[in-house]
């Protein structure tokens, strides 16, 4: 179950694996981290309860973990899940999770830590121009070919090619590991300017939730990449005295927005994904009629 953030995925996936008597894997490079509930929209008690989650609230905000390491995570969930189950549902908006889970994903020079906190502390600093400036002198290929727009990709790709001397893109291969499971990708359709209204709504009811007071906890952790995540990094800037708390708020509203926007870019792209809409009553018989991938 893929899609962008606010478009019902863990409904769907919680009424799905209901219906099949299964468990969930999360596919969200953030919801896998303590302290960080609210912004990052976990399932809540009751969700956690009805069906056994995967890979939610499991590791601390200061462990740094790659599309690889979940990989390895996510296949070891699905073995323990698959041994006693027919099936298992895989629930998030994190494209790269997806693909690693699915295809895996090519073998890779490890990144100097010191490095990468470098990078991490630069962009904090000085933000998403400083890292398109860098890149475009010392990684010109990513820069012409690669994810720009995406902090998180722009960091990896910088502390990458400080470290190894080389491009991040050198090392894409594109092979797809062979998995022992069949595949149904599925993702839940709907029109723009609802997905909008949704995500609008989403970071409201963050704040009254608590948001604030969930960053301000975050506060010594700030320079992590972790934290340098829409709903985070803005009230960070409001915390700092560099804005009002009202214009923050519409800053995560704008910036989840433009996240989604990418999401369903990423996912289009994916022939594989059947599109079904997101307020089909007979959604879950829908998803369970549909074929596999391969």
């Amino acid at each position: 179950m893929a899609g962008p953030t606010a478009s019902g995925k863990t409904a769907i996936a919680i009424a799905l694996a209901t219906r099949l008597g299964t468990c969930i894997v999360s596919a969200d490079s953030r919801q896998c981290y303590q302290g960080m509930a609210i912004g990052t929209a976990q399932p809540d008690a009751a969700e956690l309860a009805a069906v056994k989650h995967y890979f939610i609230n499991e590791f601390p905000v200061t462990k740094q973990l790659t599309a690889a390491d979940y990989e390895q995570l996510a296949l070891g969930y699905l073995n323990d899940i698959l041994a006693t189950h027919d099936t298992a549902i895989v629930c998030g908006g994190t494209g790269l999770y997806i693909k690693a889970l699915c295809e895996g994903l090519d073998v890779m020079p490890e990144t100097d830590a010191e490095i990468t906190q470098q990078v991490e502390q630069g962009y904090a600093e000085h933000g998403v121009t400083w890292l398109q400036q860098a890149l475009a002198v010392e990684d010109p290929e990513f820069y012409r070919r690669g994810e720009i727009q995406n902090p998180a990709r722009m960091m990896r790709a910088l502390s990458f090619v400080r470290s190894t001397g080389t491009s991040i893109l050198q090392y894409r291969t594109g092979d797809r590991k062979e998995r022992p499971f069949n595949i149904i990708k599925v993702a839940p359709d709907m029109e723009r300017a609802v997905l909008y209204d949704r995500i609008n709504m989403r970071v409201a009811i963050m704040m009254q939730q608590g948001l604030e007071a969930e960053v301000l906890s975050l506060l010594p952790y700030r320079h992590l990449k972790n934290l340098q995540t829409v709903g985070y990094a803005e009230l960070f800037e409001y915390l700092d005295g560099n804005c009002t708390l009202s214009e923050a708020v519409e800053k995560i509203k704008q910036h989840t927005r433009n996240y989604a926007k990418r999401q369903l870019t990423w996912f289009r792209r994916d022939s594989d994904v059947h599109w079904l809409k997101a307020d089909d009553p007979a959604i879950v018989d829908r998803i369970l009629s549909l074929p596999v991938s391969r």
